[in-house]
């Protein structure tokens, strides 16, 4: 699957079907993110069952500490 992803054409493996699958894969599931699909935010508790399709515009916003 192809999406673009923070302005990127990348070539996703097969198994990310969701958004919780698609943090988990880029090693940020455990901090604090915000994800947009095709201008809709969604929500954190909706990442496990929100779906990822062939084409999707995600944006992906996390926080980083420091100082």
């Amino acid at each position: 699957m192809r999406c673009i992803i923070n302005g990127e054409m990348i070539d996703l493996p097969a198994h990310i079907r969701t958004v919780a699958q698609l943090l988990q894969h880029f090693r940020i599931h455990e901090k604090i993110a915000i994800v947009e699909i095709n201008a809709n935010i969604i929500m954190k508790e909706k990442y496990e069952h929100t779906a990822i399709a062939d084409g999707d515009r995600i944006e992906i916003v996390h926080f980083v500490g420091g100082g």
